[in-house]
């Protein structure tokens, strides 16, 4: 029997994952991942000796399209699929990733001219170039009292979109004046599987300070920040859709690429964790989405608009229509748990187990989760790590369970964040890589919460939240679906197989340490303040 189906490409940090989901009940009909050939650039560029400073983080472009189309034909090829049966294609991508192009899309760095110059390369979003930038954008929008500061928490990342611009203008001048236009990585691909120019409204709206009213910042700010930057939008070119919107036509020389047809509908992009939401299987309003991966990204959508301090943005129709889409997180989670497991070269296996009979608090050891600074509430990249109550007794399982901690610490700042500016968190649903592997940590977070939690069904909610993009795509006639919620309803049904419930005793336990954690992190304290002198003094 013929199946409907729709793709879903979702672009990580490492690698490229093709998720192909049958629109009418959200069985996975095909699935691959592929790593990029380059990985991640961050010691030296391809073909070079030459070292790349320490914040840098790069990728290769021509891996987004080669090990996208292989990991496409092996699902298409796993699922014995034919192309007749794919009618959307979704993509979400890691973000802010950026880089500079030609005007007919080519990537600078891929010409000859600009192929040795670091900046010419796509910056990944976990690149920390901009630091100096960062602070200028800031410094300028707060003296100016820019009227869209307030909607990004009243700071910008020194990982968005501008700051990676005005890095490029200061560090390497020939590929700003060369670049014809800046563009996030998902619109880039959108673009070559197209040949349509269509930027997402969620990538704009949450990295580049885009607002559906009045567009991006003006250029009189620009002007202030810096002479140059003054027509920068000028090469912001393109027309803005919603993802779930058409984006464009899958091409001939893409569908021949890629095993498929030509003229699939192929959706704006979305950023991946805001993909998770509707693959998360979350369609209704104050429900925490927590994308837990490498980092985690928490998302919320409302019916209200409020100005919070330290989110990373506030959208409307940026996640879901209809509502406005809060976006918060943190910086480092699975990957602070990784480097705890590197440096005590011990297994997450031997240390969760190590840490799971340790009660809460960890023995004293208490931990600051910034290991690759902090996103919400403080949006400060200068921010580090640390441990605090250490001694010579001082254990494996306690530094592992302490920085578990930390985490859940974090997330409860954000709901205490979002809750005292007026936006209601109800419910919790956790997704991502980490949930379904670490029982220890979501009933640490169920504690430290003082909530239920709900673990989503599918174990690649991004990719499946792309999927139901390219379905929206698709349109009412290929799917049978009219709206959103119908998509998210059939593609990603929600269940309660695995519901953690906080313990009373340790949710009471926690309570008083999450005051020594907020203490401890306290944005103006000796420990914050003295993390920003040591990170200056390294540039």
């Amino acid at each position: 029997m013929k199946r409907t189906c729709s793709i879903g490409f979702d672009f990580g940090t490492e690698s490229v994952r093709v998720l192909i989901v049958n629109v009418r009940d959200g069985s996975i009909a095909g699935e691959a991942i592929e790593p990029f050939s380059h990985g991640v650039i961050d010691r030296t560029l391809p073909g070079s000796g030459e070292t790349l400073p320490p914040d840098y983080a790069l990728q290769h472009p021509q891996d987004w399209i080669d090990n996208a189309a292989v990991a496409c034909r092996k699902a298409m090829n796993v699922g014995n699929l034919s192309p007749d049966e794919i009618v959307g294609i979704g993509v979400d991508f890691t973000s802010c990733t950026m880089l500079p192009t030609f005007a007919n899309g080519t990537p600078l760095c891929l010409d000859d001219q600009f192929r040795s110059v670091p900046l010419a390369w796509p910056k990944l979003w976990k690149h920390h170039g901009a630091k100096r930038e960062a602070d200028r954008i800031n410094e300028i929008a707060q003296e100016r009292n820019e009227p869209w500061l307030a909607r990004y928490g009243g700071i910008i990342g020194l990982e968005w979109f501008f700051p990676k611009i005005y890095e490029t203008l200061n560090g390497a001048p020939e590929v700003f004046d060369a670049a014809e236009t800046w563009i996030e990585a998902g619109d880039w691909f959108v673009w070559q599987l197209t040949g349509n120019l269509v930027r997402s409204t969620c990538q704009a709206g949450y990295k580049a300070q885009w607002n559906k009213q009045s567009g991006f910042p003006s250029r009189d700010y620009f002007k202030a920040i810096d002479p140059k930057l003054e027509t920068i939008t000028d090469k912001l070119v393109g027309p803005l859709a919603s993802p779930g919107l058409q984006a464009g036509l899958l091409t001939r020389e893409s569908a021949e690429r890629f095993g498929l047809r030509q003229g699939i509908p192929v959706s704006a992009a979305v950023i991946d964790a805001h993909a998770g939401v509707p693959g998360a299987g979350v369609a209704a309003p104050s429900t925490l989405v927590m994308v837990m991966g490498t980092s985690s990204c928490h998302m919320l959508n409302s019916r209200v608009e409020q100005l919070v301090p330290g989110i990373a943005g506030v959208v409307e129709d940026g996640i879901l229509p209809g509502y406005f889409g809060y976006e918060t997180g943190q910086a480092s989670v699975g990957d602070a748990f990784a480097w705890v497991s590197k440096i005590l070269n011990q297994s997450h296996d031997a240390l969760s187990r190590e840490a799971a009979c340790i009660a809460p608090g960890a023995g004293g050891v208490m931990a600051i989760d910034w290991l690759n600074g902090c996103r919400t509430p403080l949006m400060d990249g200068r921010l580090t790590g640390g441990f605090i109550g250490l001694s010579l007794g001082t254990t494996p399982g306690q530094l592992y369970r302490a920085m578990i901690e930390a985490t859940a610490f974090g997330v409860r700042w954000i709901c205490d964040t979002l809750r005292d500016a007026g936006v209601p968190v109800r419910r919790y649903v956790a997704s991502g890589g980490l949930p379904k592997k670490s029982p220890l940590l979501m009933q640490i977070y169920a504690d430290v919460l003082g909530e239920k939690i709900t673990v989503a069904s599918s174990d690649q909610p991004v990719a499946l939240g792309a999927a139901i993009l390219g379905a929206m795509a698709a349109g009412e006639q290929a799917t049978g679906h009219a709206a959103m919620s119908q998509v998210i309803q059939a593609m990603a049904p929600q269940n309660d197989e695995i519901v953690y419930h906080p313990d009373l005793v340790a949710r009471k336990k926690y309570e008083e340490l999450y005051k020594h954690y907020r203490a401890l992190t306290h944005p103006t304290g000796t420990i914050a303040c003295s993390m920003r002198s040591l990170s200056d003094a390294q540039s």
